[in-house]
């Protein structure tokens, strides 16, 4: 229980400075489809809806899947992710190198389903990443308490590329999770990555408007051995 604990300190923390500097926030809601995933039915649409801010303070990120699969079901999977400016805190500045700022970090991962879900809390640090060419590189490394499975430690990284072909805008964005094994699981690996063009110049929309394909590459999945999971999916993703 000592990183549910870290979790809702690191929480607690950022809701005190809630009302600090506000520097950027983006929503958005995608739609996906896909029909080759491993673990349940192959065919399956998901709603997601996500929400990201800046602030003086550090940052959060937040988004929930609708999850529709071929055959009727549904389930809901829900990630927050809080981070705090250990510089902001210190009145330090911490930057080196590629490294901007460190965080201390914190996630909440949770699933309703009809097998009554989980959820799974974690603890870490986090750094941003000064890439040429990135719009962002984020890198947390985390101590997991999972609901379900023994305990292991989570290596997560996103990131996102803008480019353009002509005066066509591109984005190409995604994440990697890597976790270790333990007794009752694998070590698994997750990058997952999508590429999509922004249609919205087109149809001359002030936010972005998305579509394209995402690639799922997953080794382990759900750690389970040589459960591996390379799945293709349509996807449109609009921001407001």
């Amino acid at each position: 229980m000592k990183y549910k604990s870290m979790f809702i300190a690191t929480s607690i923390l950022c809701s005190t400075q809630a009302f600090a500097e506000l520097k950027w926030q983006d929503f958005s809601i995608s739609y996906l489809q896909g029909s080759d995933y491993e673990v349940g039915a192959d065919d399956r649409q998901v709603i997601t809806f996500e929400h990201a801010s800046g602030h003086s303070w550090g940052d959060t990120f937040f988004f929930l899947d609708r999850t529709h699969y071929d055959g009727g079901t549904q389930d809901t999977y829900f990630e927050f992710q809080p981070r705090l400016s250990l510089g902001n805190l210190t009145s330090s500045d911490l930057s080196f190198g590629p490294v901007k700022d460190v965080y201390l970090a914190a996630q909440w991962e949770s699933k309703s389903d009809s097998f009554g879900g989980f959820d799974n809390y974690m603890g870490g640090l986090g750094v941003d990443l000064d890439i040429p060419g990135f719009r962002y590189f984020k890198a947390n490394i985390y101590q997991v308490t999972n609901d379900k499975n023994d305990n292991d430690q989570q290596l997560s990284i996103s990131f996102a590329v803008p480019f353009s072909v002509a005066e066509s805008e591109f984005l190409y964005d995604g994440f990697i999770d890597w976790s270790t094994s333990e007794d009752d699981h694998e070590s698994e690996m997750n990058f997952t990555s999508q590429l999509k063009y922004n249609l919205g110049n087109v149809m001359g929309t002030e936010s972005p408007f998305y579509v394209g394909i995402e690639y799922s590459h997953w080794n382990n999945k759900f750690g389970i051995k040589d459960v591996d999971e390379r799945n293709v999916s349509f996807i449109a993703k609009w921001h407001f």
